[in-house]
């Protein structure tokens, strides 16, 4: 049997909610404290307690941050010189240095900023070590094969931060979601925070909304809201017959289809890349003869139900036909998980394929290999053997 633990990210996913989610799955709050402590570092404990959202029961991990005025910013060195510096187990510091790492790098990203000026702010920051910490500490506790997760639910409206107020999701909690299965709607406000995303980023290795396990025990992470919505994370731990082979990840999509054999061949990439910026999951073309001998192509365009609308009006005002074809199709996919490699040459995005929970492929992302080849002077192919080493070292 594979000992899981499943999340259900049904109101979305925040740091404390997720500590209070696994508390209340069974990690020994005395333990979690007695590590945290490990950490070195004064200005904050962890407030436990059980609360309830709409009749459910749960538990509620509040940071309290204390002596909040004397504080500072901390920048991303400085919190990784805290972890590293810790008694806590090397695996711990790993999980926990990989979660930083990918909230700062999104950050980075996000603001066009070099790695090392991202901070935090020392509140937040506090607020965030324990979160991340505390997350790879509970994780460890509860000694689970895999880790799998439902899309994320994003929520709605707009949030406010540094930089003023922004659509949800926020800009950082995007990018650290990128590749993964997403809902947005379900509450007009934040319910998953870049903390939360990453969280689920660096820990999780396939998303599906598939429960196909023996619920063994339910956990309830209570938020600090009140909502329509119960604001709680629900974790399951539970057990899958190693025997049984796992879901695929399975997506109901449409597909566009046209003939075109008018239309000037160089425009066909203006219009394949207004579709992509459209939402388009695929668009291809695929050469054929058509009546009178003609040549012609076929436009494909495959996407979700959701942006049918808006691309059927892009293929008709930019292309020459004047008809289309529309097909309800099942897209069956491998899990997939993007993490971040290491190079001598820069920071490199790989997506990692899953079946059955077994990773089965790993493709470095080209337009990262393009960059730090051009940025360095030497082929794509140095970078990404480099890239793959790295990848069979961690392995």
């Amino acid at each position: 049997m594979t000992k899981i633990l499943y999340y259900d990210c049904f109101a979305g996913i925040s740091g404390d909610m997720n500590l209070g989610a696994l508390l209340d799955l069974g990690v020994d709050p005395e333990y979690l404290k007695t590590e945290l402590a490990k950490l070195n570092i004064k200005g904050f404990h962890l407030a436990i307690t059980k609360d309830k959202r709409k009749g459910i029961s749960g538990t509620k991990a509040t940071v309290v941050i204390v002596n909040q005025d004397t504080e500072h910013h901390r920048y991303l060195k400085q919190v990784e010189d805290i972890i590293n510096r810790s008694s806590l187990s090397d695996k711990v510091k790993e999980s926990a240095l990989k979660i930083f790492s990918l909230i700062a790098h999104a950050e980075a990203s996000v603001h066009q900023i070099d790695l090392q000026k991202v901070h935090f702010h020392e509140v937040g920051a506090l607020d965030s070590i324990a979160d991340i910490v505390g997350a790879a500490i509970c994780l460890d506790y509860l000694k689970v094969d895999e880790v799998i997760s439902s899309p994320v639910q994003l929520g709605g409206g707009f949030v406010v931060c540094d930089h003023g107020k922004m659509p949800v999701p926020a800009p950082a909690t995007s990018e650290i979601l990128k590749g993964i299965p997403v809902k947005t709607g379900a509450v007009n406000h934040e319910a998953t925070t870049p903390t939360g995303a990453a969280i689920l980023v660096s820990t999780v290795s396939r998303f599906t909304d598939k429960m196909n396990f023996k619920i063994l025990k339910t956990g309830y992470g209570i938020g600090h809201r009140d909502t329509d919505l119960p604001n709680i994370l629900r974790v399951y731990l539970a057990e899958i017959d190693s025997a049984t082979p796992l879901d695929l990840l399975i997506e109901e999509v449409v597909m566009l289809e046209c003939n075109i054999d008018d239309m000037n061949p160089e425009w066909f990439e203006h219009v394949a890349n207004l579709l992509f910026d459209a939402g388009a999951s695929e668009v291809f073309l695929t050469p054929v003869v058509m009546k009178k001998s003609r040549s012609a192509n076929v436009l494909s365009v495959l996407s979700g139900k959701d942006k049918v609308s808006t691309l059927k009006e892009i293929v008709f005002k930019h292309t020459t036909t004047i008809g289309l074809r529309e097909t309800n199709v099942q897209k069956s996919m491998l899990q997939r998980k993007e993490i971040l490699v290491e190079t001598s040459y820069g920071i490199v995005r790989v997506k990692n394929s899953f079946l059955n929970g077994k990773l089965i492929n790993s493709k470095p992302e080209y337009d990262d290999l393009s960059k730090l080849a051009m940025a360095h002077n030497v082929s794509i192919s140095v970078v990404a053997n480099e890239t793959i080493c790295k990848l069979n070292i961690a392995e």
